[in-house]
């Protein structure tokens, strides 16, 4: 097939085949009388692969990288570079939507005092660029690296997971879903959690901002739902679960950004849908909430947090920093 004719075939213009071609992502073969350029159906997939993928905001570089990978080693580097897109785009249409609440706020105010004071406008947008700030994501933490060993630590209880397998009991107790229901695992690591949920008879999908954690809990868990994401741009739309659960995971989280994890965890969750968190805790004022190198929220704090959000609560210590709490909407 001629240029022309994939041209038209796939609706694209010659130039951009001649650009994917100049930057290495094609080779088509070439006639030996004219230098033709003749396309054979491998040429026809990459091409369309490659439409798909820049339709889909991923760079050359990265395009480029993905086809040799798939060629050397099937279809994994492809899957994480879709799913790094996917987590970006999350983020940016969590934070559009920041900027339209930001809009209606001020269109709400001109509509009730005609007119909006320069300082209210000021500070609508302050607002709004600290909530886009609190939200930008770094892994601080290095779970890559502890992928590979994390189930062995939580089975062994070192210090920050003393009495894991008994926090993991207490949520599936207390979430008890119905077979059928759907759940999510934010923080979901190797899917620890979401498995004995699943053996409940949820479904359960994962979501992790590590991709090695995900790669491990795949393996372990090959039918189950996992993406790449974090508390402050889940990669799922608004209502999609009825219950979401974390474990070991929030307490990663500033102040600000807990409030934002909890606005995220309602809206992925259907009406009258309830969270289940365990996680590291203190009970007693901010001044005294140390344990190693990690400050730990008060009990009291999450619980104001969840009710200011219109939940009520009901907590459990289980040892004096690791709390389970049940949070269901009352309205």
């Amino acid at each position: 097939m001629k240029i022309k004719e994939v041209a038209d075939k796939l609706k694209i213009s010659q130039r951009a085949i001649r650009f994917y071609e100049a930057k290495g992502l094609i080779a088509p073969s070439k006639q030996d009388d004219n230098q033709y350029r003749v396309f054979d159906e491998e040429d026809i997939w990459r091409l369309q692969t490659i439409i798909a993928l820049r339709e889909a905001g991923m760079s050359v570089s990265d395009i480029r990288n993905a086809l040799t990978d798939i060629e050397a080693n099937g279809n994994s580097q492809l899957r994480h570079l879709l799913e790094l897109q996917r987590a970006v785009m999350s983020s940016k249409w969590v934070e559009m939507k920041q900027i339209i609440q930001t809009t209606d706020q001020m269109i709400e105010a001109l509509r009730n005092e005609r007119e909006l004071p320069l300082d209210d406008i000021y500070t609508l947008a302050e607002g709004s660029r600290r909530l886009r700030e609190q939200r930008a994501w770094e892994d601080k933490w290095g779970y890559d690296r502890l992928a590979g060993v994390h189930d062995q630590r939580v089975q062994e209880e070192d210090r920050k997971y003393k009495d894991y397998d008994e926090a993991l009991r207490l949520i599936v107790k207390w979430v008890s879903p119905l077979r059928g229901e759907r759940g999510l695992d934010i923080g979901a690591g190797t899917g620890n959690l979401a498995g004995r949920l699943t053996d409940e008879g949820a479904v359960m999908a994962g979501v992790d901002q590590s991709k090695e954690m995900l790669r491990v809990l795949r393996n372990k868990f090959p039918n189950m739902e996992s993406k790449l994401g974090n508390f402050l741009a889940l990669p799922y739309l608004d209502c999609q679960f009825d219950f979401v659960v974390s474990s070991f995971a929030l307490h990663h989280l500033t102040r600000d950004q807990t409030r934002m994890a909890i606005q995220e965890m309602r809206r992925v969750l259907r009406p009258k849908g309830r969270i289940c968190i365990a996680d590291l805790m203190m009970d007693g004022d901010s001044s005294a909430i140390h344990e190693g190198d990690e400050a730990y929220m008060p009990v009291s704090e999450l619980i104001a947090l969840f009710e200011s959000c219109g939940y009520i609560t009901k907590r459990l210590a289980v040892n004096h920093v690791l709390n389970v709490i049940l949070a269901v909407p009352f309205r």
